[in-house]
């Protein structure tokens, strides 16, 4: 069934020939006027007709890790609105184990012509991965920008968050409540956001007086590697974690509670991204917040500055983070006092009653 008038008129609170004016894209209206009755149409449900449907600008891919941690859907979200407002569709493409590889995305992208491409936490980020598959786009004048993760062989725009200074804010915090024995886990240790995370542990850790080693768990990313991380840790006596991610820092309260620790009363710990709904965990979850609109916005203007051919600086972009103190942190549990020792006793001879000696021979 095509628009009612009547009913796109009322919603706009304009006439019925307004409308069709509008629809017909006839002159007379203004853009005021104009932007209503399309506004009224989106919002009725009603499919614009073909000729005021607004013309992209182009393709533009987004290649992500997963969807399961949820700061990469809001990455994406994010970098989606902000392509869009530019005239850009986005083209989403979600890796997952055992599926289409980034090569594999980058080469589907390549033949439906993108203008750019956009990768978020890719092989840039592994520093044992080759980066030549870059290097080969940037010799295509194909625009690209990364995100969370840098490499000083690849001449693009990267945008990232200061990791290191991610680990000293969760160490300040925890040393501020008292904790002494702090783990640490993430994932493993070749990609560029762990090791930043992991040198500012260490750092603050230094500052402080303390000391790290035997204290750091590298597992895999997820719930799983988190809990395992800390079930380790655990029994190496720390009060608290530095997790690499919120959903690691789940993992690490579920293998505190198997153990009869209660978070944060016996064991506190910090994520880090500040996903969503995490406000909403049980205990709410203290963590290091990821800036991720400011860097999708920021990741958006680099790209789409490069593909209208204006000049950008090949060079990285980093965001501060912040800490987002909740319920998961709380003053390290004080030390068992030690129970006194026994004094030692000297039992007395026995007293003798006079009434009861015998008399000397």
């Amino acid at each position: 069934m095509g628009p009612r008038l009547a009913d796109i008129a009322r919603h706009a609170g304009v006439s019925e020939a307004t409308v069709s004016r509008v629809l017909n894209d006839k002159p007379g209206v203004g853009s005021d006027t104009r932007k209503a009755v399309l506004t009224a149409l989106d919002v009725l449900g009603y499919e614009r007709p073909a000729r005021l449907r607004q013309r992209s600008a182009g393709l533009v891919g987004m290649v992500i890790p997963e969807l399961e941690n949820p700061v990469f859907p809001m990455f994406a979200q994010a970098a989606e609105g902000a392509l869009a407002q530019r005239g850009y569709t986005p083209v989403l493409c979600t890796q997952t184990p055992g599926g289409i590889s980034e090569d594999e995305y980058v080469e589907l992208l390549l033949e439906r012509n993108v203008s750019g491409i956009m990768f978020v936490s890719g092989k840039h980020a592994d520093t044992t991965a080759s980066h030549e598959r870059y290097q080969a786009l940037v010799s295509r004048r194909l625009p690209i920008v990364l995100v969370n993760g840098y490499a000083d062989s690849i001449p693009a725009a990267f945008i990232s968050a200061d990791d290191r200074e991610a680990g000293h804010l969760a160490v300040n915090h925890l040393v501020a409540l008292g904790h002494t024995r702090i783990g640490f886990t993430s994932g493993p240790e070749r990609y560029v956001p762990v090791r930043r995370k992991l040198q500012g542990f260490h750092q603050a850790l230094a500052e402080h007086g303390l000391d790290g080693d035997g204290l750091v768990e590298l597992s895999l990313f997820g719930v799983e590697g988190g809990h395992a991380a800390a079930s380790r840790l655990i029994e190496r006596g720390v009060t608290a974690m530095v997790c690499g991610s919120d959903i690691m820092a789940l993992g690490a309260i579920r293998a505190a509670r198997q153990r009869g620790l209660r978070v944060p009363q016996d064991f506190s710990v910090v994520g880090y991204d500040d996903s969503q709904l995490i406000a909403f965990t049980d205990p709410p979850l203290t963590t290091v917040r990821q800036p991720v609109n400011a860097m999708a916005m920021a990741a958006v203007r680099a790209l789409c500055d490069e593909i209208a051919g204006h000049p950008v600086s090949h060079a990285e972009y980093v965001f501060d983070p912040e800490l987002v103190v909740r319920g998961s942190t709380a003053a390290a549990p004080a030390a068992p006092v030690p129970e006194p020792a026994p004094e030692a006793r000297v039992d007395a001879p026995p007293r003798r009653d006079p009434q009861n000696v015998t008399p000397g021979l």
